[in-house]
């Protein structure tokens, strides 16, 4: 297949970029990074997450975060949602957008659900019913695709059947997402290739983690196969919680660098971009792990 002409960039930082930050992040500051995000033509902002403050208290003032943001007319601001209680959390706060999770690896889900597999999917089609009456759009994030730090390499097939059934209970969008970083770009083209064949390529979206360094190798492998969706979190912010050892999202700069210079269009302003990166980095205290933001001075 031939290149997309346009890539729809699903910025994550302010979820899964900052749900790793070891030091509580201010609401104000994530109020403040979705501001600055917001003006430079990224599409989709995820802006936090209904999860419960015992598991992941870096996200426990989501609701206020949502509030208090500025939104833009052409911005999504989708908001992460584990179950109904989550759910009911977000239509208090007035969300439009939610995404839901689940994972072929059983024991991820275990780890990061407390339920089996069969179980988070009898929790998300209550969720996306319910989402569903009330006019929401759904996004259904699948973790683990290309391996799990529990199980080791995951079976595609595994994957396309929680990914179809995620398709089938209402998501209108499949973020396929290497949790831990180890895809690497034949076994990306193989995944893509394997899961299109039940799920519009339109409909598949891709989520890196960059531990190997694999991420933009593989996001240029999704590419190839019609995937024209790409998850990022500026400054390379991120980890995962349940994953030990998974190092932070691809960053945004360098996935808008690789696609400015194979003439993609995204609407994305990289000087703004860049400028949010560096102040979500300098405030944070690190250095990002950014290579275009780094190489730009």
């Amino acid at each position: 297949m031939s290149l997309p002409s346009h890539v729809k960039l699903v910025e994550v930082s302010p979820r899964d970029g900052l749900q790793n930050e070891h030091e509580l992040v201010s609401t104000d500051l994530k109020v403040e990074l979705i501001n600055r995000l917001s003006e430079t033509g990224l599409p989709v902002i995820e802006a936090g997450s209904f999860v419960s403050s015992k598991w992941i208290p870096q996200l426990a003032d989501s609701a206020e975060v949502f509030k208090k943001i500025k939104k833009h007319e052409n911005v999504r601001y989708p908001m992460l949602v584990p179950n109904s209680k989550g759910l009911e959390a977000a239509m208090e706060a007035g969300v439009k957008d939610i995404a839901v999770f689940t994972t072929p690896s059983e024991q991820f889900s275990k780890k990061n659900t407390n339920c089996s597999v069969a179980e988070s999917l009898d929790r998300i089609e209550k969720v996306i019913k319910e989402a569903k009456e009330q006019g929401m759009r759904v996004r259904g994030y699948v973790s683990c695709v290309l391996g799990c730090p529990y199980e080791g390499e995951i079976a595609v097939e595994k994957v396309k059947k929680v990914s179809e059934k995620l398709i089938s209970l209402g998501c209108e969008e499949i973020s396929l997402g290497d949790t831990i970083g180890v895809g690497t770009p034949e076994k990306t083209r193989e995944l893509i290739r394997v899961v299109s064949q039940k799920i519009p390529i339109e409909k598949l979206a891709v989520h890196f983690h960059d531990t190997y360094g694999q991420a933009l190798a593989n996001i240029y492998a999704a590419l190839l196969e019609g995937v024209s969706v790409v998850d990022a979190s500026v400054a390379g912010l991120g980890g995962c919680p349940y994953a030990v050892g998974a190092s932070g999202n691809v960053a945004t700069e360098d996935v808008l660098y690789m696609l400015n210079g194979m003439g993609i269009e995204t609407g994305v302003d990289m000087e703004k971009l860049i400028r949010a990166g560096r102040f979500i980095s300098e405030t944070l205290g690190h250095g990002g792990r950014s290579k275009v933001n780094f190489a730009l001075g």
